[in-house]
């Protein structure tokens, strides 16, 4: 983990605050009552807990492409380049068949081993990069507009994916590669990989003195970009035959990504002039993004709190929420400080020497 002064702090306040939305949103749907399920505070809450799945892909993009103009700018060679970046997904894939290991392990008596295979998030995340690591035989200044038009292919190609016969393919295949609602398969989800490699590109290329003007025209797109694609997709007509807008739809993959865009440049204003080493809760949430999700995953979702699943009134989901965020920020603060919590640790638990202990004094007479 990078100390905070090698880090940009808009985003991981912005990987903080998809963290944060994720949370209220995984609380949501498993622990509020089933017959509140039609109201306006739950679909509100799964509305807004779709966004954090593309927020993690886009800043995973931008990332990508920050690793890939590194190793460019220390003049290695387009295979090594290559060779890097696969690493780089390898490592994604190892992190996501992990998590689903745990996860099995800690349901051994009621998953079946294909649980193993499922495709989540982090799975995605690994396919993409693998897929666009070729993009690192690339320059920086080529990657800004390749990387675009592969977001835009990719978005554009879901719902031509989706209608093709996928009888006889095997589930896991299908999985990673079709849109489903269930699942996070490469077509559309890799769009915002790509996209977030375009505009990691982009804030490379710069100077920092142009990232702010940059920035307000990244604000400026968004806006244009998320109505204009809400426009099309209300027209009475489309260029394809079939679809499912909250699935594939193209229209959706541009709404959201112009709501990123827009989340991108609040993120960097909301965080001029603070000090990369004073402490924000929402950026702490981005430093152990990772770490909250793999243990919220556990405790909203598995066995820890099943006495709330699907049990809860709106405000005692609500108090659910604020204890969840709580215990979250609990343990990425143990992260991000673990040498002081263990050096207390050690201090104060473990038993002294004998040499150490200090000898009673002899009295008179002894």
């Amino acid at each position: 983990m990078k100390p905070p002064s090698q880090r940009l702090a808009y985003l991981d306040w912005m990987r903080g605050l998809a963290a944060i939305t994720m949370l209220q949103g995984h609380v949501f749907h498993s622990f509020l009552r089933d017959d509140l399920r039609q109201g306006g505070p739950y679909l509100a809450s799964q509305f807004v807990g779709g966004m954090p799945p593309a927020v993690f892909m886009f800043l995973l993009g931008v990332t990508f492409a920050f690793g890939m103009d590194s190793q460019e700018r220390k003049g290695a060679a387009a295979s090594s380049r290559f060779v890097s970046a696969l690493k780089r997904a390898g490592q994604i894939f190892a992190l996501a068949f992990a998590f689903r290991l745990q996860m099995w392990i800690v349901s051994i008596d009621k998953s079946p081993w294909t649980d193993l295979l499922r495709v989540d998030v982090l799975n995605t995340m690994g396919f993409a990069l693998v897929c666009l690591a070729v993009m690192a035989v690339f320059r920086t200044a080529e990657r800004i507009r390749l990387c675009a038009i592969l977001g835009v292919l990719i978005a554009a190609a879901a719902p031509l994916i989706s209608a093709l016969d996928w009888t006889g393919v095997p589930p896991l295949v299908q999985h990673y590669i079709a849109p489903d609602r269930f699942y996070f398969g490469f077509f559309p989800w890799a769009a915002f990989v790509a996209f977030g490699m375009s505009v990691g590109s982009l804030l490379r290329s710069l100077e920092r003195s142009q990232v702010g003007v940059a920035m307000q025209w990244l604000g400026g797109t968004g806006i244009a970009l998320a109505f204009g694609a809400w426009f099309i997709s209300t027209l009475p007509f489309s260029v394809y035959s079939s679809g499912d807008f909250w699935r594939d739809s193209p229209a959706v993959i541009f709404i959201k990504l112009g709501v990123l865009l827009m989340l991108l440049a609040f993120s960097y204003a909301w965080n001029l002039g603070l000090s990369a080493n004073q402490w924000s809760i929402v950026r702490q949430f981005g430093v152990t993004s990772l770490l909250v999700y793999w243990v919220h995953v556990e405790l909203v979702y598995g066995r820890w709190l099943w006495f709330f699943k699907e049990n809860l009134t709106l405000p005692q989901t609500v108090t659910a929420c604020v204890g969840v965020t709580v215990v979250m920020t609990g343990v990425s603060l143990m992260r991000t400080n673990w040498e002081t919590v263990r050096q207390w640790w050690q201090t104060t638990w473990t038993p002294q020497t004998q040499a150490s202990r200090v000898q009673p004094s002899e009295a008179s007479g002894d």
